[in-house]
């Protein structure tokens, strides 16, 4: 596994990336924020970026959330988790349970559970609608075409409160009017959340108005073994 030797040292060095992007654009260093995709990265690796002052954290599967992060909290209570990945709908309330952010939002028969789950638990994680931007078929995310109507379906049918978008640009094409057409979407329905932009394109991200960044390997190194 090629992981860094210093995850400190890493942060700094993506922070420093994010700080030079935020000048380029014109924006304030405070306006991005920096998450940690730690997915398949053990909880050492986690307890690492966190000493160096990291708080937001990424993770695909809730499974590994849970068993991960739990124990970190008490020490941490800044600690914030995104999950990022494609979520189950039998898997909705425990995600509801255990993250802060929940960033894969794609269809009515999701919303419908993250409502129902929200209800039960008391406890209501912000909710970010993922586009597919792409139109890949082997990708989640409501299509382009369509997601207008499902945050008005998430607002008005299952009373949902959307505080943004998230996208996956494909990884062959130039990200940049992929990021320019979500922050279209996000100006025009009022939304202050972008989730855009991973370690090889984060910075043409926040030249479009990203708010979230979602780093991984630039970070903690090639995962330990597949995703």
């Amino acid at each position: 596994m090629d992981q860094p030797q210093d995850i400190a040292a890493a942060l700094d060095r993506v922070r420093a990336r994010i700080a030079r992007a935020c000048e380029r654009a014109g924006r304030p260093r405070d306006s991005v924020q920096l998450v940690a995709v730690s997915k398949t990265h053990p909880a050492g690796s986690v307890a690492q970026a966190l000493a160096a002052g990291q708080e937001a954290f990424g993770e695909n599967r809730v499974q590994e959330a849970m068993a991960k992060f739990p124990p970190l909290r008490p020490a941490h209570p800044a600690l914030r988790l995104h999950l990022i990945g494609a979520l189950q709908t039998n898997k909705a309330r425990d995600a509801v349970r255990i993250a802060d952010v929940i960033e894969s939002l794609d269809r009515p028969k999701l919303a419908a559970a993250l409502a129902e789950a929200i209800a039960k638990e008391g406890r209501a994680p912000r909710l970010l609608v993922q586009v597919n931007t792409g139109e890949e078929p082997q990708k989640a995310g409501v299509p382009k075409a369509g997601a207008a109507a499902f945050l008005r379906a998430c607002r008005d049918e299952y009373g949902l409160a959307i505080d943004g978008l998230m996208c996956i640009p494909p990884a062959d094409e130039d990200p940049a009017p992929h990021f320019a057409w979500l922050a279209g979407l996000a100006a025009r329905e009022g939304l202050r959340t972008l989730s855009m932009g991973m370690s090889g394109d984060f910075e043409a991200a926040i030249a479009q108005g990203a708010t979230h960044v979602r780093v991984g390997s630039a970070i903690f190194g090639s995962r330990p073994y597949p995703a």
